[in-house]
């Protein structure tokens, strides 16, 4: 498969798995975490389809579209193995949805990052709460999900707690 597949199936997968989890939890309450904001086009596609909840990106450094750029108010710069841990201390298990894209071309780093970060996830969710990865995610206590229609199996995974 040519890396232009391998791409256009991630892009395609993850809005099919965003919008299916922001219709699923539409009437939780919590605020919604982006790790990961690279551009800023996931980011930008929950701000249009999300209403009334908060919206908080986590990012090592903002270098996105500027119409794709958090107020300063919901950035959280910094690594986000310590800023997850920080986060749940600030908002305790209240995220209604968490979306991930943190990894990179190397699919073994990328697995090796998720068993690191999964744990620091996983206690920020709210009860019926949902993550969606574009990388598989080593949790405890949440349940896989199967994927919506239009999703590539692989490209994206949906996690409930």
């Amino acid at each position: 498969m040519s890396r232009l597949d391998v791409f256009i199936d991630r892009m395609v997968s993850q809005r099919a798995c965003l919008d299916h989890a922001i219709a699923e939890t539409a009437a939780l309450p919590g605020a919604v975490f982006e790790l990961g904001l690279g551009n800023g086009r996931t980011y930008h596609h929950m701000r249009e389809k999300i209403a009334g909840r908060d919206i908080y990106v986590f990012e090592r450094a903002i270098a996105s579209h500027p119409d794709s750029t958090p107020e300063e108010a919901f950035t959280i710069l910094g690594d986000v193995m310590e800023t997850l841990p920080q986060t749940l201390e600030r908002f305790g298990p209240t995220a209604s949805l968490i979306h991930a894209d943190l990894g990179g071309h190397n699919l073994a780093k990328n697995d090796a990052f998720a068993r690191r970060v999964s744990p620091l996830i996983e206690p920020l969710l709210a009860k019926g709460g949902l993550m969606v990865s574009s990388d598989r995610m080593y949790f405890d206590a949440l349940e896989e999900m199967p994927l919506p229609a239009g999703a590539v199996p692989g490209r994206c995974f949906i996690y409930r707690k």
